[in-house]
């Protein structure tokens, strides 16, 4: 009867010493497949690929943004493509593993300069034009990070970052924006209609807005899915375009 006992113990313990090599077994191959991966907590930093030189074409811009290019009447077009780019690289990658919001405003500096004030102590005073110029990827790296605070970003023709963390003190009474959009947007809409500028506005909800003259002439949707999960608000009709899994909205002229 002993034995008996025994024999069965041992074959319990065997059984149990089996089962816990196969499951360790099991855990390091897992450990082994996974340790090949990163899990991504924060928004996958992801990047457009580069506007390309080009010649413009009818008087449009350069490369992706194209169409968005052709709508905008005012401005040194072949430095606004790479500010749209920026913006929509803010909007696909966020920061720090959340959304941000942010503002340009490109050309006529100089009328920006005047309806605004600074914020902060501006961060990028006392650099370089060569530095501040918005196809200098170190620039482009920072101006993601200073994305995180308030202000605008004021761009001038020839594409140098004349100056960050802006308050925009125009308000034109006449703009009139769709339900839904915010201070940010009525400032981009308000200083394109006051000056010659054109705003480009990145919400949290990851979508860029770009305003020519006080009115929304174009909207860009960074994920194709938000396009059923979003209210688009550009007044229809306009003209869709897909670049990969981008849609590019634009207002029909």
């Amino acid at each position: 009867m002993a034995l008996k006992k025994f024999q069965e113990s041992n074959a319990s313990n065997k059984l149990r010493t089996s089962s816990r090599l196969i499951l360790e077994q099991q855990i390091d191959q897992i450990m082994i497949k996974t340790s090949n991966h990163t899990l991504d907590i924060a928004p996958p930093e992801r990047h457009l690929p580069p506007v390309h030189e080009e010649k413009p074409e009818n008087g449009g811009g350069r490369g992706m943004f194209k169409s968005v290019s052709r709508l905008v009447q005012r401005g040194d077009k072949k430095n606004l493509e790479p500010v749209i780019e920026l913006a929509v690289e803010i909007a696909r990658e966020g920061r720090e593993g959340r959304r941000i919001g942010t503002l340009f405003t490109f050309g006529d500096a100089d009328a920006v300069l005047k309806h605004s004030r600074p914020l902060i102590l501006d961060p990028l005073a006392g650099h370089t034009e060569e530095a501040r110029h918005i196809r200098d990827l170190n620039l482009r790296g920072t101006i993601k990070e200073l994305a995180q605070l308030d202000g605008a970003f004021v761009v001038s023709d020839q594409g140098i970052v004349v100056s960050a963390c802006r308050y925009l003190d125009a308000t034109a009474s006449d703009v009139a924006l769709p339900y839904g959009l915010a201070s940010r947007h009525l400032a981009g809409a308000s200083i394109s209609q006051v000056t010659d500028a054109v705003s480009i506005v990145v919400s949290e909800s990851s979508m860029v807005r770009v305003f020519d003259d006080g009115k929304l002439v174009a909207e860009i949707i960074p994920e194709l899915w938000l396009m059923d999960h979003y209210n688009v608000q550009l007044s229809r009709p306009y003209d869709e375009e897909h670049l990969g899994d981008l849609a590019v909205l634009t207002a029909k002229a």
